[in-house]
């Protein structure tokens, strides 16, 4: 059997485990042949190869990003891209791809399964832990845990200077990274996209913190936004931090995490959890199993419908942002 592989969207700490993991097991207990393509389905569209054996996947273990590449391209918007997937695929001989990415790229390859046939199989990958079909994503623990040592650091800055420190972290449409690194580096205030915040509130918490003789850290999802009036434009984390400077003459800074959150070489959960999503990616194209996602479920790995990890997005649930709350202020 010969299977292509791809990584797509952003980069994220566990992805070269996965291929690692998949290249490793298909070749040496089934004797399967491997391509790569490169940057997404970019690759597949236009035929970009790199071969990949037991020699490429050697050593990547412990690296960031992706030794594929990757990219957000959509075949389905560029004129005849659907089309060119099913040449390349024929002309390479392939017998059914593993897509590793987040909602972007596995809608992708739900919609080419569904409506063209093409035998994939998909590896779930977001370091904002919003797929719905799966309990985690790597990537999500790596992240957390540099925010989660960014805060820490950041305490002693603002105690010293008696600051209103505000931290941006990644997290567009959910919370997830918001609230685990904030919980974790004992964050006096977490702002969430999925709940609308109160601009009083938080001045209040402020207060609240420095009459205790202490200076307060906000952690800020980068969707997160105010309860009242237009959507911020820019930075959210720049938009509070003058915010709250104005409203309670407190000086305020900001620092804006950004993509380091997603580099470097991902943790051991991360690596433990890629690793298992890459050999159940082998057992699902072994099966046949075409059209499904590989997805934690507890501590076992199960396989869903592509088209169910792609729905819709997984958010912060109302009750575990609530236990967050007592920590406010």
């Amino acid at each position: 059997m010969h299977v292509g592989v791809l990584t797509g969207g952003g980069d994220c700490p566990g992805l070269n485990a996965v291929i690692r993991a998949v290249v490793r097991k298909g070749v040496q207990e089934h004797g399967w042949s491997f391509t790569g393509f490169r940057d997404g389905w970019r690759g597949v569209v236009e035929g970009d190869t790199v071969p990949l054996d037991v020699r490429a996947v050697r050593g990547i273990l412990p690296r960031g990003g992706t030794v594929l590449g990757s990219s957000r391209t959509d075949p389905f918007v560029l004129p005849d891209g659907v089309r060119r997937i099913g040449e390349q695929l024929a002309k390479l001989r392939t017998d059914a791809l593993i897509a590793i990415g987040g909602r972007g790229t596995l809608g992708i390859a739900a919609r080419l399964h569904a409506e063209h046939g093409v035998p994939c199989v998909g590896v779930p990958k977001t370091i904002d832990n919003d797929l719905s079909a799966t309990d985690w994503t790597f990537g999500f623990d790596t992240a957390v845990g540099i925010a989660t040592e960014a805060i820490d650091r950041l305490h002693t800055t603002a105690d010293s200077h008696r600051r209103v420190l505000v931290v941006e972290v990644m997290g567009r449409h959910t919370g997830w990274i918001a609230l685990h690194a904030g919980l974790a580096g004992g964050a006096n205030v977490i702002l969430v996209p999925e709940q609308r915040f109160d601009l009083d509130q938080v001045c209040a918490w402020v207060a609240s913190r420095f009459e205790a003789t202490y200076a307060p850290i906000l952690v800020v999802a980068e969707g997160a936004r105010p309860r009242d009036g237009a959507p911020v434009q820019g930075s959210v984390g720049v938009w509070l931090a003058d915010a709250i400077e104005r409203r309670t003459g407190k000086e305020a800074r900001t620092t804006v995490l950004g993509h380091v959150q997603r580099g470097g070489s991902p943790s051991a959960f991360d690596r433990w959890l890629a690793t298992r999503f890459g050999l159940h990616a082998v057992d699902a194209v072994r099966d046949g199993a075409h059209g499904t996602m590989v997805a934690l479920r507890g501590t076992r790995v199960v396989r869903v419908p592509l088209s169910a990890a792609t729905d819709r997005l997984k958010a912060v649930d109302p009750a575990l942002y609530a236990e967050a709350g007592v920590f406010f202020g």
